[in-house]
């Protein structure tokens, strides 16, 4: 224990504990949020792209933040929707060996170094899931989301999946295959709404989560 403690590991801890205090405290005011998850590589011109920036601004303008992580593809097109709208544009970028660039739409921006700190402060402060298609890092902010969820580690929240043409081979595959041997149930199946309409998502999510008033009674 003691040569543990005067190795290298000892930083380790006091950077975790820092990053978790600095998401705490940027984090712990922010209004009401939706975190919007889908692939860094989603060029500007693409369908997925341009459907995200309208989803993203329609739910600022309703008062919501957006969250992302930081980077291009969805998540820039996810904080340009809300920037663009006037709202709160977060990002939560993490560092990795080949540097991913936090994109210029953000008005918040934490760095991370550990993902699951990262993860932590996706699902503490979000109030609603949107996944937009993407690949390993969207399926595993799905599964994350879900399993919390399942277990009951985390408050149950809108989880929306954008795309039935994507999620439906996926979702169909659980049906089948996880549901009969009871590895899953039905209803958590269920958590998860698969559409391809915006409206949806902004309507469902603005009667499920409300936005305080700030005006005085």
């Amino acid at each position: 224990m003691e040569d543990f403690l005067k190795g290298k590991e000892v930083w380790r801890i006091f950077r975790i504990i820092s990053e978790f205090v600095d998401g705490f405290e940027n984090l712990s005011n922010i209004s009401p949020a939706v975190s919007i998850f889908g692939s860094a590589r989603s060029k500007p011109d693409t369908h997925n792209y341009k459907l995200t920036v309208e989803l993203a601004g329609q739910l600022a303008q309703k008062g919501y933040s957006i969250i992302t992580g930081a980077g291009g593809g969805i998540m820039e097109a996810a904080n340009k929707g809300a920037y663009e709208a006037g709202g709160k544009s977060i990002g939560l970028n993490i560092q990795l060996p080949f540097e991913q660039k936090a994109n210029k739409y953000i008005t918040t921006l934490l760095e991370f170094r550990y993902f699951f700190i990262r993860k932590v402060m996706f699902l503490k402060y979000s109030s609603a899931i949107v996944l937009i298609p993407g690949g390993f890092g969207t399926l595993d902010e799905f599964f994350e989301t879900m399993t919390l969820i399942q277990t009951k580690r985390t408050t149950p929240v809108p989880v929306y999946a954008f795309g039935k043409k994507y999620w439906d081979g996926l979702f169909n595959w659980m049906s089948e295959c996880l549901i009969p041997d009871k590895y899953i149930e039905e209803k958590d199946l269920g958590q998860c709404i698969i559409t391809d309409s915006i409206d949806e998502i902004v309507d469902g999510i603005s009667k499920a989560v409300k936005i305080k008033s700030n005006t005085n009674s």
